[in-house]
């Protein structure tokens, strides 16, 4: 049996927060800029309002400045739109982030593609998710890269290692399996259309999960000593009625199968609200140039 190491994502994210800190800190001292971060919530999602709330209260914790726009569930297309430009041409605001997902009748492509691409601190305009793919300086999408400063963190050099990726999202998958190919790995993408998912993932010495299907992966999908990377997150109901949050993969199973891997909570969360910190400070700091 394996002994498996948990991957401590509160940790990781907490030495994160106090580098970036000190960074906000020097930046207001050298050039009197305060990094600020415009969110935008629209209808009503507990959800979101949670991670809203979440993401405003981090920001004070290092020094930043925050702005919350909280839109009715009736706003328009056209309304949102005007608010971004606002936001856009506001320079106290250097990073933008609109909570998805949006309410119908909004094209979340169109708005993701209205952010100015030197503050769409998600990484997820069409600037930025081509930057991320030819490796270029940009705004890298905050779970994936969250994700890869883990790996690094553990493993140190990623080259030639073989990572599989379940989950092709544009929000997760698709920008994890560009880093890793970065990082000189051996990437493989499964998706619903791949057959035997499970035979490809346990080739993997990273596997990189982000599916949002709690319990997909069994401990025979775990290649023995790999890293598991549980991106997914879901909610369920305890036969005592309680709530607790799940990932994708059966922690249980991994146990004593896995070399390492993220739990779920305290992984791969801490660390993607860390990386929108990081995006936001990076932002603010190119601003002085641009």
């Amino acid at each position: 049996m394996t002994e498996t190491r948990l991957i401590d994502g509160k940790a990781y994210a907490a030495r994160l927060t106090a580098e970036i800190r000190t960074e906000v800190a020097q930046l207001g001292e050298r050039h009197g800029i305060v990094p600020g971060l415009a969110v935008v919530l629209v209808g009503n999602n507990p959800a979101s309002e949670v991670y809203v709330r979440n993401k405003v209260a981090h920001t004070g914790q290092v020094g930043m400045r925050s702005m919350s726009h909280v839109l009715s569930g009736s706003t328009t297309q056209a309304e949102l739109l005007a608010l971004i430009d606002r936001l856009n041409d506001d320079p106290a605001v250097h990073g933008i982030l609109v909570q998805l997902p949006l309410p119908r009748g909004i094209d979340s492509a169109m708005i993701t593609g209205a952010i100015n691409p030197a503050k769409d601190v998600d990484g997820l305009g069409p600037m930025n998710v081509g930057l991320t793919t030819l490796g270029l300086p940009g705004l890298v999408p905050c779970t994936p890269l969250g994700c890869l400063l883990l790996l690094r963190g553990e493993l140190g050099t990623l080259k030639g290692l073989h990572a599989v990726v379940v989950g092709k999202s544009n929000l997760v998958g698709r920008p994890m399996a560009q880093l890793l190919l970065q990082e000189e790995c051996t990437v493989t993408v499964c998706h619903v259309a791949t057959a035997d998912v499970g035979a490809l993932a346990s080739q993997a010495d990273i596997l990189v999960v982000a599916t949002g299907h709690k319990g997909l992966v069994r401990r025979e999908w775990i290649k023995p000593g790999s890293t598991v990377i549980d991106v997914g997150i879901t909610r369920v109901t305890t036969p005592e009625g309680r709530t607790r949050l799940v990932g994708d993969v059966v922690f249980e199973e991994a146990m004593g199968r896995a070399g390492r891997i993220t739990p779920v909570p305290g992984g791969v969360g801490p660390m993607t609200i860390a990386c929108l910190l990081r995006n936001t400070l990076t932002a603010a700091q190119r601003s002085i140039i641009s």
